[in-house]
């Protein structure tokens, strides 16, 4: 199942200053992208998708159920742009996969067996170096 697609009018984009890279650039242009999408209110995403969006995002989400993710590696307001959407898309694509369900086995009769004659085995090598012989 392919992750759904977001239209870009739930998506909220602004830029805000950032540092790092940039000499006195940084200082006078918002270059950082601050991407923020309302799962709990997203028409585009299913209700399970929605309910494991939360637990992948943890604290990136707000108490509203707003992702927050800023993006400032580059130093285009476009490369951090589409770095922050790439970054909510991954995260879609996580919760959006169904987790296989395991089933518990146990071991057979035999590997049972064979696990315990090989601990006796073992036992009786390590009681034979200690120097005392048993009779």
């Amino acid at each position: 199942m392919s992750p759904p697609v977001i239209p870009d009018d739930e998506l909220h984009v602004t830029y805000i200053l950032a540092s790092g890279p940039g000499g006195q650039n940084v200082n006078k242009v918002a270059t950082a992208a601050q991407l923020r999408f309302d799962v709990r209110n997203s028409p585009s995403l299913p209700p399970r998708t929605k309910h494991r969006l939360v637990a992948v995002a943890g604290s990136r989400m707000t108490g509203d159920g707003v992702i927050v993710l800023t993006a400032r590696r580059f130093r285009s307001q476009t490369r951090n742009r589409e770095d922050a959407i790439n970054r909510l898309h991954e995260m879609i694509g996580e919760a959006s996969t169904v987790q296989a369900h395991r089933v518990p086995t146990r071991p057979s009769r035999s590997q049972r067996r064979r696990r315990l004659d090989n601990k006796q085995h073992c036992s009786r090598i390590k009681q034979g170096r200690s120097g005392r012989f048993t009779d």
